[in-house]
């Protein structure tokens, strides 16, 4: 086992045990590499299902480090040629204290990663970013049929609006790519929509509350908006694409497909229609809303699925997982994060 490990090509993902992370460590596991993943603490139930992927007991590494422990991390990425930066808060609730919750992990933490990339000459570095870094621009040309990846979000107005999310998405994308400019080091970011599909972690992510939230039917109405979704499957398909393709540069966006809330509740009626989902208002919100495009991802060979079949598998899982029963004390609940679509 140790002496055919030299061999492998050795990376680093940070935030090993989240959502989009368990699926890369997955995907690079069934690809042969050796692999270092980041977590807070190994020994947390929460990571246990990374120790079952195949090929991880003779090939995952797991390290204890936070984002914003330089340390902690250099020793993680020590002998990786590549780094996936994936680690990054995505705040369930109301965020209180911006600087501390969101804004320092996510940029700080960015530039901590980086910084350990140059030190143990790491050859490439995809860093996970999200479209919230590509939408909020008020100046984007009008007469443009979508948004590209040449559209960033404007910061100062996510910060006014207090989308600490959005605010924190940009401002860490834009260090990331700054950094990798200055300091001769291959920094690609790929940004995903709203990101689904079945879970390998017990936890229940921030997206898949959302779902969850239609499905079930909480009690706010929500805004007949159109939502971009991508299948975390994808998503780590996409990120493994841009690290190989050695022509990748620049940012990505991971966002094929669009849907309104009453079409997507409209199609997961058919298939599972036992389930209350919740009301939708009557506006039309999509004719104000400029699509995104991956043409420039697709340009690179990704192949997406289609999304009845990304929303099919998300719903399937939670049933097998219990997630859709209901729970005495536990009301469901739409995600701060997604407070922008309801009027409540």
């Amino acid at each position: 086992m140790a002496s055919s490990s030299s061999q492998q090509p050795h990376v680093c993902v940070t935030g090993a045990g989240g959502f989009i992370a368990s699926w890369l460590v997955k995907l690079l596991l069934s690809r042969g590499y050796a692999v270092h993943g980041t977590v807070r603490d190994p020994c947390n139930p929460k990571n246990a299902h990374l120790r079952l992927l195949e090929g991880a007991p003779e090939r995952l590494l797991l390290f204890k480090a936070d984002v914003l422990d330089r340390d902690a991390l250099a020793a993680a990425i020590a002998g990786c040629q590549g780094v996936f930066h994936v680690a990054s808060p995505v705040p369930a609730d109301k965020v209180l204290d911006p600087e501390s919750e969101v804004l320092a992990p996510a940029v700080n933490g960015t530039l901590n990663v980086l910084q350990a990339c140059s030190a143990n000459n790491v050859q490439k570095v995809v860093v996970v970013s999200s479209t919230a870094a590509v939408y909020f621009n008020p100046s984007w040309p009008q007469g443009r049929l979508f948004k590209d990846e040449t559209c960033w979000s404007d910061r100062n107005l996510c910060m006014e609006n207090e989308d600490w999310y959005s605010a924190a998405k940009t401002t860490a994308e834009e260090t990331a790519l700054e950094y990798g400019e200055k300091n001769g080091l291959m920094v690609v970011t790929v940004c995903p929509c709203i990101v689904l599909g079945p879970l390998l972690q017990p936890v229940i992510n921030t997206t898949s509350e959302l779902l969850i939230y239609i499905t079930k039917g909480g009690p706010n109405v929500i805004k007949n908006l159109p939502w971009n979704i991508v299948d975390v499957r994808d998503v780590a398909d996409a990120l493994l694409l841009v690290y190989e393709n050695v022509e990748s540069s620049g940012r990505y966006i991971c966002a094929p497909d669009r849907i309104t809330t009453k079409n997507m509740v409209n199609l997961l009626k058919k298939a599972y229609p036992n389930y209350n989902y919740v009301n939708c208002d009557n506006q039309d919100y999509e004719s104000s809303i400029l699509p995104v495009t991956s043409e420039k991802l697709r340009n690179l060979g990704w192949k997406p699925r289609k999304m009845e079949e990304t929303l099919c598998d998300s719903v399937e899982y939670y049933e097998k997982a219990g997630f859709l029963q209901d729970v005495e004390g536990c009301p469901c609940r739409l995600p701060h994060l997604f407070h922008f679509a309801s009027d409540e």
